[in-house]
């Protein structure tokens, strides 16, 4: 039949391979005659369409019929053919783990444990069964499988919830970058394209009335558009990403064509920390700057990191005219704010004689490093 599966795809070959444990009861009723053989080699492929159907149910909430069916099975191949068969519960330990439900899961796991010590006290009370002992540690094996299972089930649903989350955060990031591009193409170039516009109109006026004032005009136009293709450079040069270390550098280069000196204090190796915060707080750095040439009137700018207890702090601070109203509710301010909530971060403003931007981010280090970290520490 086409698109038949004896087993969900997903799972490999791992079914088939469990299947070789169905030899042990097998090998057990091989032994018996007559109708006690038949019952026995159809309890048997009744357990393997059980095994079978419930690969397809996982993972349940409720207790499945072929669960209840398995356990039967068991006790009566355990009491009527061999208490050995009594392994075959390694089969519904596998599946007992798979249910989601604790309360059902702890019900069905207390059942489970019935089912197994029920034949190995009725074999042991009927005089047939000698060493009860040897049963013990495979009891203890199968009624601790189901939480193995259910922990490695936990393990993947959170692997997976995080690979989602990573997913969203890539989005979130792409959709900020989206924005911000947005924005600043209105800022940088909005006004710009609207004197280019405003420019153009006058020529056409001035073209007979005033034919030198027009060449003026138009060498004011060229002008004027040069600065936008210069905009448009400086934002596609935004787009790559940045490293702290490279924006610090471009920041003092700004500032000193300004005529502001630039103080660095505990300067320190970045290195370790992922390149997204580090992208994020260098553009961060960048607005800072930007704003200081422009609005500070500053001659002076002194940046100081402090680091302690899992978290970067990044201070600027000029000693400019201070922060005006109109600035406060810019949007270069806004942007940093809604690029430092892309890490958790916070911005902060106070504005007395002068103005101090400070910068905090948790920082979320490298795993080479920490795994560096652990390394050294073992072998001290």
């Amino acid at each position: 039949m086409k698109g038949f599966q004896f087993f969900p795809r997903r799972y490999g070959v791992f079914p088939y391979v469990f299947l070789i444990y169905l030899a042990l009861p097998v090998i057990y009723v091989v032994e018996a005659q007559g109708l006690k053989a038949v019952i026995g080699y159809a309890l048997i492929l009744l357990f393997l369409v059980s095994y079978r159907q419930l690969y397809f149910l996982i993972p349940f909430e409720k207790i499945s019929i072929w669960l209840v069916i398995q356990c039967v099975i068991i006790i009566i191949l355990s009491i009527w053919f061999n208490p050995y068969n009594l392994f075959m519960g390694f089969f519904t330990a596998h599946f007992i783990g798979w249910i989601t439900d604790k309360k059902i899961f702890k019900a069905a796991l207390i059942s489970f444990a019935v089912v197994l010590v029920t034949p190995i006290l009725f074999v042991f009370i009927q005089g047939h069964l000698s060493n009860i002992y040897f049963f013990f540690p495979f009891l203890i094996v199968m009624l601790a499988t189901p939480f193995g299972i259910r922990s490695m089930n936990t393990r993947m649903e959170l692997e997976e919830k995080l690979d989602q989350a990573n997913q969203q955060i890539k989005e979130l990031i792409k959709r900020e970058e989206r924005v911000r591009i947005a924005r600043d193409l209105h800022d940088t170039l909005g006004h710009t394209l609207s004197l280019i516009t405003l420019q153009s109109q006058l020529v056409q006026r001035l073209t007979e009335k005033d034919p030198d004032r027009a060449k003026k005009e138009a060498k004011e136009i060229e002008s004027t558009s040069r600065s936008a293709l210069r905009q448009v450079r400086e934002l596609v040069s935004e787009m790559r990403s940045i490293t702290i270390v490279e924006e610090i550098a471009d920041m003092e280069q700004i500032l000193s064509a300004a005529g502001i000196a630039l103080h660095i204090k505990n300067n320190q190796d970045f290195s370790y920390i992922p390149l997204l915060q580090q992208n994020i707080i260098g553009m961060c750095l960048r607005e800072a700057g930007t704003n200081i040439v422009k609005h500070s009137q500053a001659k002076n700018c002194t940046v100081w990191f402090e680091e302690k207890e899992g978290f970067l702090s990044i201070s600027v601070k000029d000693d400019g005219i201070g922060l005006l109203d109109e600035h406060k509710s810019g949007n270069g301010l806004k942007g940093m704010e809604e690029r430092l909530a892309l890490i958790d971060g916070t911005l902060k403003i106070n504005s007395n004689k002068g103005t101090m931007l400070t910068i905090t981010v948790p920082i979320i280090k490298k795993q080479a490093e920490v795994n560096n970290a652990h390394d050294t520490h073992r072998d001290c």
